[in-house]
This record gives structure tokens, sequence and C-alpha cells, in this order.
């Protein structure tokens, strides 16, 4: 009868023992290690773009290259499965104030490009104006240009040799703020876009759509006719309908896409 005491505390002895081998091993007295962020890596620059006096040959001033730019647009084609496209043929980046909004006799751009500054990691500080003539809408079908496009976007043809700023063919747009894309390196640019459309007056109407740096690079390295690039890219969306546009062959939906490339020759 002793022996079999023995063997059952020595039995429970074991057994208590394997609990707490196991309890120490659990490892709950051990911090777990903090969870990996999810969160992008976004590297900005500390580039500045300024337009100066855009004075010709000063590396300090920025000029827009407006033969290798181009203000694109599209949207759905009502009732089928594809897209109508187009550009627009004229174009600037200046604030066309009020006295300004007017023909001017020239094929160059009518206003000095100067109305923009671009700092990569101060982006309160970044602001842009631009502006289109409708009437130089490029669809890529002459008639079609030239014909039913002017009197939906209402507007006038086009008279050559002359650049027509005035208020029944421009749309402008306004930067009001620009900011920290918190997810990718972009910016997020809130602007405000005024046309008169098919309206009786001018319309300002507020919109939000993302700024895209194309970060500057070098042309030309090791020669005498070295100079700089950069790129700006500015996509956004807006109702045509708001501008009293009623056309049946697009939808509401009108998409732009800016592609401003500047360089300090």
């Amino acid at each position: 009868m002793k022996t079999l005491i023995s063997k059952s505390l020595l039995l429970t002895f074991v057994i208590l023992s394997g609990y707490g081998y196991i309890s120490s091993c659990t490892h709950e007295d051990i911090t777990p290690p903090e969870p990996v962020s999810t969160k992008p890596v976004i590297t900005r620059g500390t580039n500045i773009h300024l337009p100066g006096k855009i004075t010709v040959g000063n590396k300090n001033e920025w000029k827009l290259d407006k033969a290798h730019s181009s203000v694109l647009w599209q949207t759905n084609y009502v009732g089928a499965a594809g897209l109508l496209t187009g550009r627009f043929n004229q174009f600037g980046m200046h604030n066309v104030e009020n006295a300004r909004m007017t023909s001017y006799t020239t094929t160059g751009q009518p206003l000095a490009d100067s109305s923009w500054a671009f700092y990569e990691s101060e982006p309160a500080k970044t602001y842009f104006n631009g502006y289109v003539q409708m009437n130089t809408s490029n669809t890529g079908e002459p008639g079609r240009d030239a014909g039913c496009n002017i009197t939906a976007l209402g507007t006038t043809p086009i008279v050559a040799g002359t650049q027509n700023l005035t208020v029944t063919n421009l749309a402008k747009i306004r930067s009001t703020k620009v900011e920290f894309d918190p997810l990718t390196s972009d910016y997020i640019a809130t602007i405000e876009l005024t046309w008169k459309g098919n309206l009786a007056a001018p319309l300002t109407k507020t919109i939000v759509g993302k700024l895209k740096y194309i970060s500057k690079g070098t042309i030309g390295a090791g020669t005498a006719s070295t100079y700089d690039v950069f790129g700006l890219q500015l996509s956004f969306q807006f109702n045509c309908r708001d501008f009293g546009i009623t056309s049946t062959s697009i939808s509401d939906k009108i998409e732009i896409q800016c592609n401003m490339n500047f360089n300090n020759k």
C-alpha cells in the first residue's frame, strides 16, 4: 500500500512538472512585435520651378514647351461602347483677367505662360492658371470640328491669324489649393473651372483633380547645349451639363488631361 501511494505521488509530480514546462513555453511574458506598417513609403525632393520673366537663355527661369505639351479630352459616346477623344490646339498658362479677354492678331502665344509656380516639397506654395480656346477642339474630323462642335460648345469659328480669348471661346482653370496625396507621390489639386458654354454668362465650378510631377531631368549632358526639363500632369473631370451642353452625342462626364512640359533653355 505504501508503495502504491509513493507511485501515485510520483505520477502527480511528473504531471505537474509537465504542465509547468508547457506553460513556460507559451511565451506569454514576451511582448509581441509591432505590426509592420502598410503605409506607402513616399520620397519627395526639394525642386522649385518658377517662370520668372521667361528670359531666353536664363537657366533659372522655366518656359512652357507648348510644342511638346497637350490638353486632351475624352468622353463616352452615348449609346455606343467607345470613346470620343480629342485635344485643344490652343492653350496656355496665364491668368486671363477680364480686361485681356479679347482676340489677338498673332499665331503665337497671345499671353505669357507665366501664371504658375511649383514647389515639390511645399505644395501650399504651388499654384497654376490655365486656359483653352474652345473652338480649337480637334477630333481629327475637320467637318465635325468646324461644324457641329462649334454650335454644341457655344462658341464661334476660328478666324485665321488670330487667337480668340473672348468670353464665348475661353475655358479657364485656377488652382485654389494644392496638397500632398497621402497615398502616392502625387498631389491633390482643388481648382476652379470657369466657362460660359451655352449659358448666358460664365459659370465657375469647384473641382478636385490629381497633379503629377515628372521630376527634373537633363538633356544633352556634357555638351554646350545642355538644358533641363520637367513636367506637370493635371487630370480632372467635370459635368458638361452644368455649362448648358445638351448634345446627345456625348455623356455628362468629360475627362481632361493637361500634359505640360517645361524647359530652362
